[in-house]
């Protein structure tokens, strides 16, 4: 494995934008530094002219005024915009994460008031409109604690580099206007006027709506390379001079808009002003040159004009998402069974969700010389309630990581979905309906495998692919794009999948997702029964990794793939029980029980099952997620796969040696330890830990009544991310030393398993 492909360092922060919108992240220095917007791809830079500001002065509007100051409210030091005062230093106030909200208190003596800054976005459990909106809202609380009045201007000023990911950015023709209707002051972004494909250009507003006692004014147009004339005029007395050029940029020229909020506080008095940034970038391109439009552009059209009018909602809707919000985290906040460390944590993970280079479509792909209405690829969800005349809800996807950058891998999906299946259920359940199409598709395409140079099918018939595409080809319609391995020999994919839709049926719950899957399921099992070729009732491994530990080898059975198996079994039954399939049941019931039986007999150790059966490297490691099956099996009803005295011994093993003996029990789960409590090193996988597996062992201790046990491991991975500077953009694994890969990965969402285990327990 080679070091980390992507590290922005310690700069992240709970972004900004709704499912699906594309993302951007703002850092705790204050700086907009991390942009998602062109869907699928990550760019880290900070744009020295995408800032808020503040000036302030004793004195009144209109009346004497003495000791104004004007500063830029960010610790950066940027090569450009030098008149401009960047003097606020390091430790001048506090960041505070808890999405979709974030706070930026400022605690600076070169300020006579009291500022501070919420932040959120309408990332909403259970709602499926406003969770897609491009926008976010800023709300800023003043309080003068001091016996003067004083006056407070502040700016919110914007680089329009509409086009930059597309190698538009600097082309000439950006234009911005400056607007005051419906009472609301603002400015509007739009792309250059003359580019054929004029909707993926779109356009951006900052905005602020009319309050008594509070000037709104603009300037539609500053250099976003020297910025001196605004700053002149902002410093001067905290307004704009309301200055309307409407002059298009010129090619090279780089051109922002601000908007200021100024007002006057009384001794003691504390005002409250909000400001919104909205963008409409409708379109989704990906590397294939297929589109697809965005979920919000179901409410908002898709013409990419409509900046304004989603900012003009956010204005008017503010107070109701914010109690929306407030709403669904108070009684976990307020719940003294959880930890403060881990309310924290549950809700900062959920930041991949916006920021996880995140797909949420409306209507069918396309190409730009097409009308919009173009067909094929897999068939887009309703609601799981729904009918024929449900209103569809598109497809949804997440990248695994930027670092691998596939959509909704089903390996790493298996421990992530469970934030979906909590939050916005509907969604899980499109997920799994993507993956139920693809169970039939079999793709001839020859693929290199990566790992050995040799040749594979793209995809065969039957197994499960690894991911529903990749952003540099064609998501939903060319599902695979991974090819580090042969995914079609994989032991754990059909399970998984298996087990996921079982899953939603009862806990969306979705009935008819049983019907409507069960060929898909059916088909799935007897594919990967195949590789039972001992007809002991368990799939043999093949000496290679073939499973998501994918530098992993296992031989022969293993406990891993093999728990899985059983538990999909087991799933399996049941689904078939609830479509009335007796033939099918009978069958997989016998496979199930000469499973279990195998599975005790060959893989039973005494204190733990093994790795695998064959006698090699890591198989009589303790691995931690050797019982990954039954965690599934206890989460969803299934029942004791094993002897449930050896699952509790098992775990009380993993505990000791995998938690305890790693990191001094403060560093989570090492995947691997061998007999005499040294860690596997025989690969590097082995050797790490991984956040989201170690948040589902946690998850299985505390559903099994290893209270303490479970925190304590949920504690280590917490630790590591939170106590080393990986806050959003939580890895996939590190090693004892600290070394870390994966940044911004998928898996740590598995947290959410530990919230549904808690439920389960009443708590």
């Amino acid at each position: 494995m080679n070091p980390p492909l992507i590290d922005d360092g310690p700069w992240g922060g709970v972004p900004l934008g709704g499912l699906g919108a594309g993302a951007i992240g703002r850092t705790h220095r204050g700086d907009f530094a991390r942009w998602h917007l062109d869907v699928g791809r990550h760019r880290f830079e900070t744009i020295p002219a995408d800032q808020f500001s503040v000036y302030v002065a004793t004195g009144g509007i209109g009346g004497a005024k003495s000791d104004d100051s004007a500063h830029v409210l960010s610790t950066i030091r940027p090569e450009t915009l030098t008149s401009w005062n960047w003097d606020m230093p390091e430790g001048a106030g506090t960041y505070h994460g808890l999405f979709p909200n974030a706070w930026f208190e400022y605690d600076w003596d070169a300020l006579p008031v009291r500022l501070t800054q919420r932040q959120f976005s309408p990332v909403i459990p259970g709602n499926y409109r406003e969770s897609s909106y491009p926008v976010c809202i800023f709300e800023w609380q003043i309080e003068n604690p001091g016996p003067d009045p004083v006056t407070v201007g502040l700016m919110f000023s914007w680089l329009n580099d509409i086009g930059r990911d597309r190698g538009q950015g600097l082309r000439g023709g950006h234009r911005n206007i400056s607007l005051r209707k419906d009472g609301m002051v603002g400015v509007l972004l739009k792309g250059p006027a003359d580019v054929a494909d004029a909707p993926w250009n779109g356009s951006f507003a900052i905005m602020a709506g009319e309050e008594p006692g509070v000037q709104l004014s603009t300037r539609d147009r500053f250099s976003a390379d020297d910025g001196s004339d605004l700053w002149a005029d902002f410093a001067a007395d905290g307004r704009l001079d309301d200055v309307v050029e409407a002059r298009p940029s010129q090619p090279g020229e780089a051109i922002g808009a601000a908007l200021a909020a100024t007002l006057e506080l009384a001794a003691g008095e504390t005002r409250l002003v909000s400001f919104v940034l909205a963008w409409d970038l409708p379109v989704v391109e990906f590397g294939a040159g297929t589109c697809w439009y965005k979920r919000y552009t179901r409410f908002f059209g898709r013409t990419g004009d409509n900046a304004w009018a989603i900012g003009a909602e956010a204005l008017a809707k503010r107070t109701e998402w914010s109690s929306a919000i407030d709403a669904w985290q108070a009684p976990i906040l307020a719940n003294a069974a959880r930890p403060d460390w881990y309310k924290g944590a549950l809700f900062n993970e959920l930041y991949f969700l916006v920021d996880g280079g995140t797909v949420w479509t409306d209507g069918e792909p396309f190409r730009p010389a097409d009308s919009g209405n173009g067909s094929g690829g897999l068939p887009a969800s309703g609601p799981a309630g729904g009918g024929e005349s449900a209103e569809s809800l598109g497809h949804f996807a997440v990248l695994e990581c930027y670092d691998y950058p596939f959509y909704n891998t089903l390996d790493v999906n298996f421990y992530a979905s469970w934030a979906l299946l909590l939050l916005w259920p509907d969604l899980d359940v499109g997920v799994v309906r993507d993956f139920a199409a693809t169970v039939d598709l079999d793709d001839p395409e020859i693929v290199t495998v990566g790992w050995q140079g040799t040749l594979a099918q793209r995809k065969r018939r039957g197994a499960l692919p690894h991911d529903l595409g990749a952003p540099n080809e064609d998501p939903f319609l060319r599902p695979n794009a991974y090819s580090w391995r042969d995914i079609n020999i994989w032991k754990d994919l059909n399970s998984k999948f298996v087990l996921q839709v079982w899953r939603d049926v009862q806990f969306v719950p979705a009935p008819e997702l049983a019907h409507d899957t069960w060929p898909a399921v059916v088909q799935a099992m007897d594919y990967l029964r195949g590789y039972d070729r001992d007809g002991d009732g368990l799939p043999e491994h093949d000496g290679q990794p073939d499973q998501t530990y994918d530098m992993w080898s296992m031989t022969g059975p293993g406990a891993y793939t093999g728990a899985l198996w059983l538990a999909a079994l087991r799933a399996t039954i049941r689904l078939g029980e609830m479509v009335g399939d007796d033939p099918t049941v009978t069958r997989f019931r016998e496979l199930h029980d000469r499973g279990s039986a195998s599975f005790e007999a060959k893989l039973w150790n005494g204190r733990s099952y093994r790795f695998d059966a064959s006698g090699q490297a890591s198989s009589d490691s303790v691995m931690a997620d050797q019982l990954a099956g039954q965690w599934y099996a206890d989460a969803t009803g299934l029942g004791d796969l094993v002897s449930p005295d050896r699952i509790v011994t098992a775990l009380h093993t993993v505990y000791e040696a995998n938690v305890l003996g790693f990191g001094g029990g403060d560093m989570g789960a090492v995947n691997g330890i061998r007999p005499d409590g040294s860690i596997d090193d025989s690969t590097e996988q082995s050797a790490e830990s991984w956040t989201g597996t170690t948040y589902g062992l946690a998850a299985f201790m505390i559903g099994r009544g290893l209270t303490e046990e479970g925190w304590r491991t949920a504690h280590g991975a917490y630790s590591v991310t939170y106590g080393r500077g990986l806050w959003f953009r939580t890895p996939e694994a590190y090693l004892q030393s600290g070394r870390y890969r994966a940044a911004m990965y998928l898996r740590p969402l598995a947290i959410w398993a530990i919230e549904h285990a808690l439920r389960c327990r009443g708590e």
